[in-house]
């Protein structure tokens, strides 16, 4: 059956983020154009902030000490540099990753208090975050 993807957002930042955020904030909204998302949550010991890609997309730069405060244990850190992909039902998506025995994590209420990211591991060690499409900031009209 296979996970039905819609979107995606793109994570690229780590702990470079600290020291070069008014750059990476003056590139993407002076040169490329773009708009910062005044609507992220306050993430404490997280600092970044999202970029508006778009009426689909985001870019999340994301800095702070590693691990971070939102760590669940090695490997498990939602703020090291990872692709997200929206889906389209959360639930149908962990029920495909049981039924293929793909190991996952997950955590809920960071973006919003019922959203629910779920994280892999592809097989070089990528890490990929999985999220419903109708509870994350990264389609616009989700943003209001």
């Amino acid at each position: 059956m296979g996970i039905r993807v819609l979107e995606s957002t793109t994570m690229p930042c780590g702990s470079t983020c600290n020291r070069r955020s008014s750059k990476r904030r003056r590139n993407s909204m002076d040169v490329l154009g773009l708009e910062a998302d005044p609507g992220r949550p306050k993430i404490p010991g997280v600092p970044g902030f999202w970029i508006n890609a778009g009426e689909g997309g985001q870019i999340h730069l994301i800095g702070g000490e590693q691990p971070s405060p939102l760590a669940k244990g090695p490997g498990q850190d939602p703020t090291i540099p990872h692709v997200a992909l929206a889906v389209a039902d959360i639930q149908e998506t962990k029920a495909e990753l049981d039924r293929l025995k793909v190991p996952y994590w997950s955590m809920t209420g960071i973006n919003g208090p019922t959203a629910e990211q779920i994280f892999i591991n592809d097989p070089s060690g990528n890490m990929v975050e999985l999220h419903q499409v109708d509870q994350c900031r990264c389609r616009i009209a989700n943003r209001v």
